[in-house]
């Protein structure tokens, strides 16, 4: 898995070159994006085109997962929108208030069976597109009719782009296992939940840099994250396999 070590490496410079510096965040999802967006545009070639398309916003009623630093540069966006998208009418802060009260604590079949959209979703649209997830980079859809008809109840298999999802995987595992070594919380959290506890404390980032787990009450409860790192140590080549 040298690609993974590769990732691992170079999430591990740029933790130890932005360590206590403030813009830590985005200097590391700049790379992380960045290399999650042009490994796909090299592993989808000869693969069928994907369906995704602006206005298309099928698939945003399933439980979205996020590690640390994407939720804090999601909060840090919104806080940026906040003032030009209340001109507009739309109170962000408010709607995710709103959807984490209806979400929190469901697992992802109950979450899918609300059929609510994502609180970023306004007339087909992502408010925050620019600082999208993993979890929304790395899925993609070949037929937007099957998600629609998936998104509707309907019991049928959404073909999925495969480079989408194991890019997707890849980089996130491997900034996972940077920030692990590193000594940051490393774990993946229920969006909704993660960012009102950092929309409601703005002191959020800089204690998570500090090394506080500060999204703890969020943090999803089905990712086994002991066999998680496991795993990591194993592609590095620290431990044998079982």
């Amino acid at each position: 898995m040298g690609f993974f070590r590769a990732q691992h490496e170079g999430f591990m410079e740029t933790l130890a070159t932005w360590r206590d510096r403030r813009d830590m965040v985005p200097a590391l999802l700049s790379q992380a994006y960045s290399s999650f967006e042009g490994n796909v545009a090299f592993q989808v070639q000869g693969f069928p085109e994907v369906a995704c398309k602006k206005g298309c916003a099928a698939c945003c009623t399933v439980r979205v997962v996020a590690t640390a630093p994407e939720v804090l540069l999601a909060a840090r966006y919104i806080r940026h929108m906040d003032g030009s998208l209340q001109r507009d009418g739309v109170n962000l802060k408010a709607r995710i208030a709103e959807a984490d009260e209806k979400t929190r604590g469901l697992g992802e079949a109950q979450r899918m069976s609300l059929r609510l959209h994502c609180p970023f979703i306004a007339k087909g649209i992502c408010l925050i597109h620019p600082a999208r997830l993993f979890a929304c980079r790395g899925h993609a859809s070949h037929d937007r009719q099957a998600c629609n008809d998936a998104a509707s109840g309907s019991p049928i298999e959404v073909p999925i782009s495969m480079p989408h999802r194991m890019v997707r995987s890849m980089v996130q595992n491997a900034m996972q296992s940077a920030l692990r070594d590193s000594g940051y919380a490393w774990g993946m959290y229920e969006l909704n939940h993660a960012l009102s506890i950092a929309l409601d404390d703005e002191g959020a980032e800089d204690a998570w840099r500090g090394g506080c787990d500060v999204f703890r009450e969020a943090r999803i409860e089905d990712i086994d994250m002991l066999e998680m790192a496991a795993v990591f140590d194993e592609i590095r080549g620290l431990t044998s396999p079982a």
